[in-house]
């Protein structure tokens, strides 16, 4: 006797299963920290070169730090934060303040 395969039978197909794997990367807030040594067009400026932040949200972010005394300027990854951060650091002085010697101050922090 012999067996034939109905036509309506098809075989197994292999299924490929893909697993995701999420991998959670610490995140880390750049914090700008305010002076009285740098003016507000100065802050604006540095954040749009920095960040490519808007000149709206730079505005928002200067009456933020000089309201609050520190402000987040990005949250990002550990390397991007400190880079972020030295760049502020090395940004140099306000050029329409005379006692001005130098770049604002930032620090990085983790995220919560």
């Amino acid at each position: 006797m012999m067996v034939h395969m109905s036509d309506t039978m098809e075989a197994p197909e292999e299924v490929a299963v893909e697993e995701e794997i999420a991998i959670l990367i610490p995140r880390y807030h750049v914090v700008l920290l305010d002076d009285n040594d740098h003016t507000y067009e100065y802050v604006i400026e540095m954040l749009m070169k920095v960040f490519g932040h808007s000149k709206e949200l730079a505005y928002s972010m200067a009456c933020e730090v000089d309201r609050a005394g520190r402000v987040i300027v990005d949250t990002t990854t550990k390397e991007r934060a400190e880079l972020k951060r030295d760049q502020i650091h090395s940004y140099g002085a306000d050029w329409r303040i005379e006692h001005c010697r130098g770049s604002m101050s930032a620090i990085i922090e983790p995220a919560e």
